[in-house]
C-alpha cells in the first residue's frame, strides 16, 4: 500500500491541548452567560435533509451548503434522461440527482426544523442555546473556514422587541467578559430596506438591496453601485442614499435615513429602533458599545427585523457575532405565526481575536493538578497508593512513567503546565512521605503521603 502525506483539508484545523483549554475557556463564558439569560442546552444532528437547508440563505449561500452523496451506488439510479436535463440546467440540478443530505450551515435553519416538528411540546417563548460546528464551502482565509463553531442564542414564539435588547445586551456582558473593550454592536432595520428598495427603484424589492449591500465592506462603493444599478436603481436616488451611507458612523444617522425616506415610510422600524434603545438604557447596557448603522444588511433571506453584528476595532477581522429578527423561518416548514430572534458567537474568530490580543489567562492550559514520580521501581506500589490516594480526594493526577530522570519529569510537567510535581524516591517510600515541589514558587515541602491531599488542596 502506497504511503500517503498526512494532510488537512482546506479551511480546517487540528485542535491540539492548548487551543482546546482556549476554546473551553470561550464556552464556558459564553454558556454561563447563555444561562444567566434564561437559554436551555440544545443540539441537532451535524446533517440535514438538503431540502431543509436549501432556499434558506440566498443564492450565495445556497451554492456553500456542504452536499453529501447519497450512499451505495448513487448514480444506479439516475437514468440517462434525467443526467441529460440535469446537465443542461447546471451542477446544483445535477447534485439533487445524487445528494438528499447536506452538512448544516447554520445552527438557525436547523431550529426551527426542529420547533416546526416539536411544536405541541414545546412552551412559548422557547430559549435555547447551541453551540455546535457548522461547514460552509467557501473560500478559506483569515478568520474565515470551513468548518468552525457557531454558539447562538434564540428566542423563538415572541414579537416582543425586549427580546433583541436582551440580546443585544448578551452581547455586551459576553465581550466584555472575554475581555474585549474596543468593539461594537452594530444594529439595523430590515424593514428599511423595503421602503428604500421602492425608492431607488430596485424592481428586485429589499433582497435586491441587501445581498449587494451586504458585500459593501468587502467590494467596495463602486461595486455596490454598479450592482444596484443594474438592478434598475435610478441614479438619481442612488447618489442620496450613498450620501448617507458615507455619513453612516454620524450620531444623527438614524434621523437621516428617516428624513430621506419619509416620515411615513420609515414609522414603523424608526419606532423599533427607538424601543430597542429605550430597552437598553433601562436594562443598564453600555450604549457606547451600540450604534445604528444603514451599512448593516446580513445578506440571509430570512432576516426581517432588527439585524445585529458585532465587529472588534482592536485586531483586522471580520464581524465576530451576529443575528436578527426572523418572522417566517418556521413559515417554511408550515408552521406560520411563531416568530423568533437570535444571535451567533463566531467561536473561531472570537478565538483568533483573543490569541492576536494576549487575553487568554495563563492558568487556562494545564493537563492536571499533580505529577507524581517516582525514581525506581522499588518505589511504584507506594507511588501507586498516592496516586489512587490522591484521585479518590478529586486531585487531577498523572504518574510519570518515562524512566527515573528527575530533570525529565520537571521538563514534562513545565511542557503540559502541571503546577505541582509529587517526589517519591528510596527515602519517602520507607517513611511514607512525599516531596511536593511547587514549580511556579520554586519551594519544595516533605509531608506524610495520607495528609498530601489535604496539602495540595489548600494549596
Amino acid at each position: 500500500m502506497a504511503i500517503v502525506k498526512p494532510s488537512l483539508a482546506r479551511g480546517t484545523r487540528d485542535f491540539g491541548p492548548e487551543l482546546m483549554a482556549k476554546r473551553k475557556y470561550i464556552f464556558n463564558i459564553l454558556e454561563s452567560a447563555f444561562r444567566k439569560y434564561g437559554f436551555l442546552p440544545f443540539e441537532t444532528p451535524a446533517m440535514e435533509n438538503l431540502s431543509t437547508l436549501t432556499g434558506k440563505y440566498g443564492e450565495e449561500g445556497d451554492r456553500l451548503i456542504f452536499k453529501i452523496l447519497n450512499s451505495g451506488d448513487y448514480l444506479g439510479e439516475v437514468s440517462l434522461q434525467q443526467f441529460e436535463t440535469a446537465k443542461a440546467d447546471g451542477s446544483r440540478s445535477f447534485t439533487g440527482l445524487v445528494s438528499e443530505k447536506a452538512l448544516r450551515y447554520d445552527l438557525t435553519v436547523p431550529f426551527a426544523r426542529f420547533v416546526a416538528m416539536n411544536r405541541g411540546s414545546l412552551n412559548f417563548p422557547f430559549k435555547r442555546y447551541q453551540m455546535q460546528p457548522v461547514w460552509r464551502a467557501d473560500r478559506p482565509q483569515k478568520g474565515r473556514y470551513r468548518e468552525f463553531y457557531q454558539c447562538d442564542a434564540d428566542v423563538i414564539g415572541s414579537t416582543s422587541l425586549q427580546h433583541e435588547a436582551e440580546l443585544i445586551a448578551l452581547y455586551v456582558e459576553a465581550f466584555q467578559k472575554l475581555g474585549l473593550r474596543n468593539f461594537t454592536v452594530r444594529v439595523n432595520n430590515r424593514k428599511f430596506f423595503a421602503p428604500i428598495a421602492q425608492k431607488l427603484g430596485l424592481s428586485g424589492g429589499e433582497q435586491a438591496l441587501a445581498t449587494p449591500l451586504d458585500k459593501l465592506d468587502k467590494v467596495g462603493a463602486e461595486v455596490v453601485k454598479a450592482e444596484l444599478l443594474e438592478a434598475g436603481a435610478s441614479t438619481t436616488a442612488l447618489d442620496g442614499f450613498f450620501e448617507l451611507l458615507a455619513q453612516s458612523s454620524s450620531p444623527n444617522t438614524l434621523a437621516q435615513l428617516c428624513g430621506w425616506l419619509g416620515e411615513e415610510a420609515a414609522a414603523l422600524p424608526k419606532a423599533e429602533m427607538e424601543q430597542v434603545w429605550q430597552l437598553l438604557e433601562a436594562l443598564q447596557v453600555d450604549t457606547s458599545k451600540v450604534r445604528f448603522d444603514m451599512t448593516l444588511a446580513r445578506g440571509l433571506d430570512y432576516y426581517t427585523g432588527t439585524i445585529v453584528e458585532v465587529v472588534t476595532h482592536e485586531v483586522a477581522m471580520g464581524s465576530i457575532g451576529g443575528g436578527g429578527r426572523y418572522d417566517k423561518l418556521t413559515g417554511i416548514f408550515g408552521v406560520d405565526g411563531l416568530s423568533g430572534v437570535g444571535v451567533s458567537f463566531g467561536a473561531e474568530r472570537i478565538m483568533d481575536v483573543m490569541e492576536q490580543l494576549q487575553l487568554f489567562p495563563g492558568h487556562i492550559y494545564h493537563a492536571c493538578d499533580v505529577l507524581v514520580f517516582h525514581f525506581s521501581e522499588s518505589e511504584s506500589l507506594h507511588a501507586a497508593a498516592v496516586v489512587a490516594r490522591l484521585r479518590a480526594a478529586g486531585v487531577g493526577v498523572e504518574w510519570y512513567s518515562e524512566g527515573n530522570k528527575l530533570k525529565k519529569a520537571f521538563a514534562y510537567a513545565e511542557a503540559k503546565h502541571i503546577p505541582y510535581l509529587a517526589i517519591i524516591g528510596e527515602e519517602e517510600a520507607k517513611t511514607d512521605t512525599v516531596a511536593l515541589k511547587n514549580l511556579a514558587a520554586g519551594t519544595q515541602e516533605i509531608m506524610a503521603s495520607s495528609q498530601l491531599s489535604q496539602q495540595f488542596i489548600r494549596a
